[in-house]
């Protein structure tokens, strides 16, 4: 009977005891779920959903070698040793839909080492932010990218510039669903072209661009010169693999400005690219000045593997009277060549 009764106490005082640590324990919360990247494909291949907002972001950019040998072709000078160049380039393209249109901002950093440590730049190329074809920030001038810049795929390909390059700057631009597009805009300029009072310089444009090709032309006035130039291009598709094209740029006085970068009262370029292979496309570009400078490159952009190009060039300038006058040391003629080991991303 002892037992017994020892037995039933003792399995009450567990039950006792179980019951006010159940009482007490601690509840564990489910996990929240974990939101995966949602891939955005609305505005091409490569944007993604930033977690928690509707913003569609892009994450690209390049990582660059460069090796440049014989004569400085922009120069006319001998060269005692190659340049070594070295690039990485981060893009970040965020973008979203709102009732006045798509927003999106834009950014690009560009981290250059030349030569070993005297030649270290970190530069912002460009920063802008785009609403309903406004848009407002730094990028190359559009005198210069409207235009498309010149041949697409040459390395040293503004010996002869057209135009100049990142600047702070206001635009506003119209596409119609018919392959016309226009844009105004207003630029501060740089360095010894930058603005000195209230007025900006003055920029516009206009293009056509069907199947064919496209044909586009461009104005610039810079407040501080009180000059002005033009420039006209026309792209050919010649066939699905063969394009081509020329362009013709004039202003107003033989001194260079902001917008008038080239020497002598009027310039000219021409270019084609070929794609020979699936991995190698030839590019070959020529221009030529008022003052009588020509600069020709021909490269071959080679793709190795997917996202990594390997292009070796070629370039000639002949310099004018002028050019080789303002260079100590410059030569008639100069021959450079490159190498440039590109890894895209």
């Amino acid at each position: 009977m002892y037992i017994k009764s020892l037995l039933i106490g003792s399995a009450a005082a567990l039950v006792a005891v179980s019951g006010a640590r159940a009482a007490d324990a601690v509840v564990v919360a489910e996990p929240e779920p974990v939101e995966y990247v949602r891939v955005c494909d609305a505005y091409g291949a490569g944007f993604f959903y930033i977690p928690g907002t509707e913003t569609c972001l892009k994450i690209s950019g390049y990582v660059r070698a460069q090796i440049n040998g014989g004569d400085d072709a922009s120069k006319g000078t001998e060269r005692n040793t190659y340049d070594w160049r070295a690039r990485a380039v981060t893009r970040f393209d965020a973008r979203s839909e709102t009732e006045l249109g798509t927003l999106r901002s834009y950014a690009e950093l560009r981290y250059n080492f030349k030569n070993g440590a005297d030649a270290e730049t970190v530069d912002l190329n460009q920063a802008t932010i785009e609403l309903g074809g406004f848009r407002v920030g730094v990028a190359d001038s559009q005198f210069t990218s409207w235009t498309g810049y010149l041949g697409s795929g040459i390395i040293s390909d503004d010996i002869i510039a057209e135009g100049s390059y990142a600047t702070n700057q206001i635009s506003y631009t119209f596409a119609a669903e018919n392959g016309f597009s226009a844009f105004i805009g207003a630029e501060q300029g740089k360095g010894a072209y930058l603005i000195d009072d209230y007025l900006p310089h003055l920029s516009g444009g206009a293009k056509f661009k069907q199947g064919w090709g496209s044909v586009t032309g461009v104005a610039g006035y810079d407040s501080k010169a009180e000059e002005w130039a033009g420039k006209v291009r026309l792209d050919v598709t010649l066939t699905d693999t063969v394009s081509a094209w020329v362009m013709g740029g004039y202003k107003s006085n033989n001194r260079n400005d902001f917008y008038g970068t080239w020497n002598g009262d009027y310039a000219v370029w021409g270019g084609i690219a070929a794609k020979v292979s699936d991995k190698a496309t030839v590019n070959a570009q020529v221009g030529y000045e008022d003052e009588g400078t020509i600069a020709a490159a021909f490269n071959v952009a080679y793709t190795l593997v997917p996202g990594f190009v390997l292009t070796p060039e070629v370039n000639y300038t002949k310099l004018d009277d002028a050019r080789q006058a303002r260079t100590p040391g410059a030569k008639d003629d100069a021959f450079q060549g490159i190498i440039r080991f590109q890894r895209n991303f």
